[in-house]
């Protein structure tokens, strides 16, 4: 199947292409796990983007974007990843708190956040996991107590991506009492604020990709609560839902991967038999699938729909897809694979990604979590 695309959306692509060609850096950017000068400089790329209002073309101008579709934000993707453009320091805030802020937030807090999110002048990290609720959210402990204008936080979250870095974090609070899915908000807190503690995780490679988020009697504004009070289970599904079947892996990042592993196999990998290229050619497959059904649903949610418990299907699809995709790489490489990878670009990345790829089974809600979404919602098969 073949996509069709109006004149319209010829000329965004063009626009698109063009711009980032002329952009993009040439080379790639320090880490943003590894230094303060890192991440500054993924922010100044975010703070470029902003300059030709690409920070989120989905958003309203006012807010520092296009004022396009969805359709129309796949197409941008498709521009960006094939530009090798740098990967977004701020996706926590861009692509899940940012469309939800969009759905749940008041007129004023749409005004205060959003712009200087699409700036990079606020980085957000994800702050809903906790030591005893992981991919079980509902079992958050971590306490918002009103006082007056202001809440007042306590707890632990940890597993915080972006968080050694940011300014920003949104995380998932209950109010005393209350029990599972019942009497949670969505609350926004400044990591700079008094009571506010942050601790690295640091990896074997020394990336600290995470931290965990000490709170002790941190005050923050009303203001700060997205949606009503106690709303909190309903606002998180939604950005759940642009986590897992939208906007957090647009299929651009599968089909770019899809076609470098196409030209590895060309290069060194057509005398190790037809069992390796059905691999090859199925990949290939799958990540066009993927984009394709990613397009229906953003031809649905432009025209008013919403995202479901399909959302799921969608997670473990693309987790799945990137390991088996980097693992393919690596029984083309071989030994090689284990190589530094600077003076040859096949070699790129291939090893990296690969362990990267092998937590995509557990963030954004383990696959055996949505599994059993998908058979207690989707399949109405009974709770076990």
């Amino acid at each position: 199947m073949k996509l069709e695309y109006t004149p319209a959306q010829q000329a965004l692509r063009a626009e698109a292409r063009a711009w980032l060609e002329a952009h993009v850096p040439r080379g790639p950017l320090p880490s943003f796990d590894l230094t303060r000068e890192g991440f500054e400089a993924h922010r100044d790329w975010e703070r470029t983007l902003d300059s030709g209002k690409w920070g989120m073309v989905t958003w309203p101008a006012e807010y520092g974007g296009r004022g396009m579709s969805l359709i129309e934000w796949l197409i941008f993707e498709e521009e960006y990843y094939r530009a090798k453009a740098p990967v977004r320091v701020n996706q926590n805030g861009i692509f899940l708190l940012g469309p939800t802020l969009m759905e749940f937030g008041t007129p004023e807090q749409k005004a205060r956040f959003l712009p200087a999110m699409a700036r990079g002048d606020e980085v957000w990290a994800q702050a809903w996991s906790e030591p005893q609720a992981g991919s079980d959210l509902a079992g958050v402990r971590s306490t918002a107590i009103r006082d007056g204008d202001d809440y007042v936080l306590n707890g632990q979250k940890i597993w915080s991506s972006r968080a050694t870095f940011a300014d920003w974090a949104f995380g998932l609070f209950r109010a005393p009492g209350s029990s599972r899915h019942q009497g949670m908000s969505l609350v926004f807190f400044p990591l700079t604020a008094p009571g506010v503690t942050v601790r690295p995780i640091e990896r074997m490679d020394g990336k600290k990709v995470f931290a965990e988020i000490f709170l002790d009697e941190v005050r923050v504004p009303a203001f700060n609560r997205l949606g009503e009070e106690g709303q909190g289970w309903e606002v998180c599904m939604s950005t759940a839902g642009f986590e897992r079947g939208l906007m957090l892996r647009s299929p651009a990042r599968y089909q770019q991967a899809a076609k470098r592993l196409v030209r590895l196999y060309q290069e060194r990998g057509q005398a190790l038999g037809q069992g390796m290229r059905d691999a090859v050619v199925q990949h290939w497959m799958d990540a066009d699938a993927y984009a394709l059904a990613i397009y229906e649903m953003a031809s649905r949610l432009d025209v008013g729909g919403k995202i479901g418990p399909e959302s799921s299907t969608n997670k473990i699809f693309w987790s799945e897809l990137d390991i088996a995709l980097q693992r393919t790489a690596l029984d083309i490489l071989g030994p090689v694979a284990e190589l530094d990878a600077h003076d040859d670009p096949l070699l790129a990345d291939w090893l990296e990604d690969y362990i990267f790829a092998l937590a995509g089974p557990i963030y954004a809600g383990s696959n055996e979590i949505q599994r059993n979404i998908i058979a207690e919602r989707m399949l109405g098969l009974p709770r076990r």
